[in-house]
């Protein structure tokens, strides 16, 4: 790597570092700060970046090799130890830290409390001190409806510097002050006393504590009913409603009323996705996203802690909510802990829910954040411009000749070496081609030998497309040759039977998942066929390394791609596409391989009655559960195959098959 360094050349002396808790900072030769990190005993934790550059993550990797010294802080405690570290990271900005930012802007809604008479105003970007927030909130619009309900009820201010002192100069109040939305303080309707109690009346009841006000706002209602007082109960009975109708934009999930903040994370091995929801009294009052580049090792619950002290470690007092719920404990909860505790100035608990509506709840938090990792990388994977640079960069790194504008990847999955199958997909600039995908069944392999599947799934490709050449007399088959609608995109098209001839075109990069072995595998099948224009690669799941014919002799090393790089990412999202079609296809296959071995042995029992009675069912559960009677009135099935049928299940594995009703096929559930 151009610009890298041994950090042998800068390892400090074994004895110099101390064993006690502290923060290290990593320097470039710049002296710009590229990395900050605490540790419980620093000399540790320091002696695990200086060994062999080829056992560290290629993360770890890349920062060791990019500084040129690292220096360190002893502190007392650990907490002041994660109190330091925040500190750094926010002072340094390091380039090899988790940088969780917000993929938009989120509205806050702020009461500036330091004001003589404070203003409820809707605005976005940093907090300000001394001012008392809630939110965020999705949308600004939804936030403004609400305030503008509850104006009625809370008639504070909600103009600006600018319009309350002019109406404070004419001695007339705005058209607010004229609709009962304000209690016009700017002429002295209301003391800064009085306007100050509607204002705490306002930050209660945004802040949970709702209950008892609905209760006392309805106890006025019937007591000025009950004194005749009938406009006042009238006004009384309107506020009620706004109130109700406030509370009724914000949802209820947890119903014993508590107030927590609920984080959820989707990663893979580029990026992680953060969501978290903001519960108060029960009632989901904002919530807020973030997606930020991995460059750091380390698994979720380091993920988590970084995040949470991102989040938090600025923040005080009611910001810092009594309960955070998380996918996973961080490495030091009870340090955390503390540290949060500190500034709340109360008791915080960090935990993972493990049952009831805080479990279902926190799912549906995953869920978000999973939907906007797949809504990010579809943004990113549908710009033309990203995607032609991403080819490029391919291009460039693996020197290829041309752009390689069509991409297969091929992936092996077996079961301990049962029901070994492969997938091929197929992107065209950047995009899924998912028409042309292929399932491969291996059958000339024994056992797991992922190299040898490679290897037999490659040789059966590229014949098919060399049978096809031979058999059309094309040696480079290009042209439109009769698009196919859908998803397929462009085929060729067989002359003699107008069928689109499915292996016809040649790609310009094949790509395996896995690393030498596998491409050697995938490079000699091609040897073997004598084809020596199509360039091959593999990318290694652990360490996202570029590898290419040779490499298992160790006569290259393996490509290694900025950890940015948009070639990078497509690469990525290719091997996971052909994984998770691999898989797909795997778990299907042993679906069908279960149910054939529980009735297989019922006399009578054809394929096609058996596929009809599961159809039927649903499920092999549904299946035990039903009588012989119900099993005899299934089309074809008598009494007596009932009762072989019956005995069969009964005595067959505890495994459930559904049939998918849109494919007609079983799958597991």
């Amino acid at each position: 790597m151009a610009g890298s360094r041994s950090p042998l050349s800068y390892r400090p002396e074994p004895g110099s570092i101390p064993t006690q808790p502290g923060v290290y900072r990593f320097r470039d030769s710049q002296q710009r700060v590229v990395y900050v990190g605490k540790a419980k005993n620093l000399r540790a934790r320091l002696s695990s970046y200086f060994q062999d550059v080829g056992h560290l993550h290629p993360r770890t990797a890349t920062m060791v090799t990019t500084a040129a010294s690292v220096e360190w802080t002893v502190v007392n405690t650990e907490v002041e130890a994660l109190q330091l570290e925040y500190s750094w990271i926010k002072e340094f900005d390091p380039r090899f830290n988790v940088k969780y930012r917000d993929d938009k802007s989120y509205p806050w809604l702020a009461v500036t409390m330091d004001e003589e008479f404070p203003r409820v105003m809707v605005g976005r970007g940093a907090k300000k001190k001394g001012w008392r927030y809630f939110g965020p909130y999705s949308h600004a619009w939804a936030i403004r409806e609400t305030v503008d309900l509850l104006l009625r009820v809370f008639p504070m201010r909600s103009c600006s510097k600018g319009v309350f002192n002019r109406s404070a100069q004419i001695g007339r109040p705005c058209l607010l002050g004229y609709i009962d939305k304000c209690s016009a303080p700017c002429v002295g309707s209301v003391s800064a006393e009085e306007h100050r109690a509607i204002v705490d009346d306002f930050c209660d009841f945004m802040g949970g504590r709702t209950s008892a006000f609905l209760k006392r706002v309805e106890k006025q209602m019937y007591a000025a009913s009950q004194a005749q007082d009938y406009e006042r109960a009238a006004r009384l009975r309107d506020d009620l409603g706004a109130l109700n109708k406030a509370l009724e934009k914000q949802a209820v999930v947890l119903g014993d009323g508590t107030d927590a903040d609920v984080v959820a994370l989707a990663e893979d091995p580029l990026e992680v996705a953060v969501q978290i929801f903001y519960v108060r009294g029960g009632r989901i009052r904002g919530q807020r996203g973030w997606v930020a580049d991995r460059v750091e090792e380390g698994g979720t619950d380091v993920l988590v802690e970084h995040f949470l002290l991102q989040l938090y470690a600025g923040e005080e007092g009611d910001s810092i909510p009594r309960e955070i719920l998380v996918p996973t404990l961080p490495p030091d909860p009870v340090t955390l802990e503390t540290l949060l505790e500190e500034r709340r100035g109360g008791r915080v608990s960090i935990r993972v829910p493990q049952r009831g509506d805080k479990r279902t709840l926190q799912e549906t938090v995953a869920r978000n954040a999973s939907q906007s990792l797949v809504l990010h990388k579809t943004r990113r994977a549908s710009d033309l411009t990203t995607r032609n640079r991403a080819l490029e960069e391919i291009q460039q790194a693996l020197e290829l000749p041309e752009v390689p504008l069509r991409i297969e990847c091929y992936d092996v999955s077996n079961l301990q070496g049962t029901e070994v199958v492969a997938s091929m997909v197929v992107f065209e600039d950047g995009l899924a081609r998912k028409g042309e995908y292929r399932r491969f069944v291996i059958r000339g392999v024994e056992g797991q030998n992922d190299v040898a599947s490679m290897h037999e799934v490659i040789t059966r490709r590229f014949r098919r497309l060399l049978d096809e050449r031979a058999r059309t007399g094309d040696l480079e088959p290009v042209g439109d040759g009769g698009a196919e609608a859908g998803e397929s995109g462009p085929m060729l098209v067989d002359p003699e039977t107008g069928r689109p001839r499915k292996f016809a075109y040649a790609p310009g990069l094949v790509v395996v998942d896995g690393g030498p072995p596998q491409v050697a595998a995938a490079a000699r099948a091609l040897d073997e066929l004598g084809i020596d224009d199509i360039p091959v690669c593999g990318l290694a799941k652990r360490l996202e390394e570029v590898w290419l014919p040779g490499s298992v002799e160790g006569s290259e090393e393996p490509v290694i791609l900025p950890r940015s790089s948009e070639g990078l990412y497509l690469l990525q999202r290719i091997r996971d596409e052909a994984h998770r079609f691999a898989i797909t296809h795997h778990r299907g296959r042993r679906s069908k391989t279960m149910v054939e071995s529980v009735l297989d042995d019922v006399p009578g029992l054809g394929e096609v009655r058996r596929r009809t009675l599961i159809k039927h069912f649903g499920s092999l559960r549904k299946l035990r559960a039903a009588t012989v009677e119900e099993i005899a009135t299934v089309p074809g099935i008598g009494p007596t195959t009932a009762s072989a049928i019956k005995d069969a299940v009964a005595a067959g594995s505890g495994q459930t098959v559904a049939v998918n009703t849109a494919t007609g096929e079983i799958e597991e559930s």
